[in-house]
C-alpha cells in the first residue's frame, strides 16, 4: 500500500498536504486588512469581492458561508485568522471552531480602525503561527488524499492526452482508497448518459442527470441553448467544435471507476472513490469549491495554458501538448504531449501523474506554488431564476 507523509488534523478534518496559516476576510471590505496582516509573517491570505447586501438571497448566503467555512477548515490549513468589518459579521467563527479548527477573529470596527486591527490581528496571528510550527508530518495511507481534477483552456488534444492520462491517475488513487472529485458540471453536458451508467446506484445516476439538466435549465431561462452549441471562444481556437466534444474529453479526468456520490458545491464528499461535485465551469470558482469540499491536492490540465493556482492547495499543471509545455515551462509541471509523440503512453503518463500527486502531497512544490499563485473567487448561487419560475407556477 502506498504511503505518504501528511499533517494529521483533529476530529474529522483528515490529513493535510500543507501546513498553512490562513488569513481569511469574511467580507470584501476586510480584504485589504487581511493582506496587510499576512504579508511578511509566513501566513497566506485570500481576497474576494463578496459583500453581504440586504437583498441577498438566503441560498446565496448559505452557499458563500459553506464555501468560506470549508476553505477555512480544509486540512491544509493548520489555523485561520478571520477578518471582518464588524463583530456581528463574524458568526462563521462558531462553525469553524465546531469543525475542530484552531481559529481567531479580528473585527476592524471593534479594534478601532485599521491600525488597531493590524495591532490586534498580529497579536492574534502569532499564537496561530506557533501552533502551525508545532505540527509535523506523519505516515498516512495514500487513500487519505482527496484529489481535485480540473481542465481549463482546453484544446483538441485535451481529451486525447492529458485528461485520459489524469483519468489513469484518478483510477490509481481511487484503487488506493482515495477520493477523486470530478467537477465542472457545464462541461459534462452531453456525457451525462455515459457517466450515469457508472453510478453505484440508480439514485446517484439520477443525481448526475439532475445537476446537468439543472444547469441546462438555467441557460435556457436566459434564452440560450447550450446543448449542441459551440464551446467557449478559446476552446474553438484550440480546435474543439461542440460542447459534447469538450464534455466527452473533460469527463475522462475522473477515470473509469464507479461514481459513488454527487455533492453540491463546496460540500465535502462522504464517499471514497470517484465523486462528482456540482460546480460552474469557471476555473477559479471550481477550484475553490473542490478545496472547500476537502481536496488537499489538485491536478489541472490545460491545452492553451491557463496559469491559475490556489492559495492553500498545491496545483499540478499538465499541458496537453509540447508546444504549450515549452512555451509556458515556468507554469507547466508535466507534459502529456509526449503521449502524442510516442514517448509516453496513457498508462505511463498516468503513473507519472499519480507519482507526482504523491510527491507533491509530501511537500514537493508545484510551479504554481513557486510562482505565488493565490487565485480565489466564490461561486454565487446560480439557480435563483429556476426558483422564481417554480414559485410563479
Amino acid at each position: 500500500m502506498d504511503e505518504v507523509l501528511l499533517y494529521r488534523r483533529p476530529g474529522a478534518r483528515g490529513w493535510g498536504t500543507r501546513n498553512h496559516v490562513l488569513v481569511l476576510p469574511l467580507v470584501a471590505s476586510a480584504s485589504g486588512v487581511a493582506r496587510a496582516l499576512a504579508r511578511g509573517t509566513g501566513a497566506t491570505w485570500v481576497e474576494h469581492d463578496y459583500e453581504p447586501t440586504p437583498d441577498d438571497l438566503p441560498q446565496n448566503r448559505e452557499r458563500i458561508a459553506r464555501t468560506l467555512v470549508g476553505f477555512a477548515t480544509n486540512p491544509n490549513v493548520a489555523a485561520v485568522l478571520l477578518v471582518t468589518d464588524t463583530a456581528e459579521r463574524g458568526a462563521l467563527l462558531d462553525p469553524i471552531h465546531a469543525a475542530g479548527q484552531r481559529a481567531d477573529l479580528v473585527a476592524v470596527a471593534e479594534a478601532g480602525g485599521l491600525r488597531g486591527a493590524l495591532d490586534q490581528g498580529r497579536a492574534r496571528l502569532t499564537p496561530l503561527l506557533a501552533h502551525a510550527a508545532a505540527s509535523h508530518r506523519e505516515r498516512a495511507p495514500a487513500g487519505a488524499l482527496t484529489l481535485g481534477t480540473e481542465c481549463g483552456g482546453s484544446d483538441a488534444l485535451s481529451g486525447i492526452t492529458a485528461n485520459p492520462a489524469l483519468g489513469v491517475a484518478s483510477d490509481l488513487l481511487g484503487d488506493a482508497g482515495g477520493t477523486v472529485i470530478l467537477a465542472e458540471t457545464t462541461e459534462l453536458i452531453g456525457a451525462e448518459h455515459l457517466l450515469a451508467r457508472r453510478a453505484v446506484t440508480p439514485a446517484v445516476a439520477g443525481d448526475i442527470y439532475r445537476i446537468i439538466h439543472r444547469y441546462e435549465a438555467v441557460v435556457r431561462a436566459h434564452g440560450e441553448d447550450i446543448r449542441g452549441a459551440n464551446p467557449a471562444p478559446g476552446n474553438i481556437e484550440g480546435g474543439l467544435t461542440t460542447i459534447e466534444e469538450k464534455s466527452l474529453g473533460a469527463a475522462k479526468k475522473g477515470g473509469t471507476r464507479t461514481i459513488r456520490e454527487v455533492v453540491e458545491y463546496a460540500v465535502r464528499p462522504a464517499a471514497r472513490g470517484l465523486v462528482i461535485m456540482d460546480t460552474p465551469g469557471n476555473d477559479i470558482e471550481q477550484m475553490v469549491g473542490m478545496v472547500a469540499g476537502g481536496a488537499q491536492v489538485a491536478v489541472f490540465t490545460t491545452g492553451r495554458g491557463t496559469p491559475t493556482g490556489c492559495p492553500i492547495v498545491p496545483v499540478i499543471k499538465i499541458a496537453t501538448n509540447s508546444h504549450t509545455a515549452t512555451r509556458m515551462q515556468d507554469n507547466i509541471d508535466l507534459n502529456a504531449g509526449l503521449i502524442l509523440e510516442g514517448l509516453e503512453t496513457l498508462e505511463t503518463m498516468g503513473r507519472r501523474i499519480y507519482e507526482a500527486v504523491l510527491a507533491v502531497a509530501q511537500g514537493e512544490l508545484t510551479k504554481a506554488e513557486r510562482l505565488g499563485h493565490r487565485e480565489f473567487s466564490i461561486s454565487r448561487y446560480p439557480f435563483a431564476v429556476l426558483d422564481a419560475a417554480a414559485a410563479s407556477r
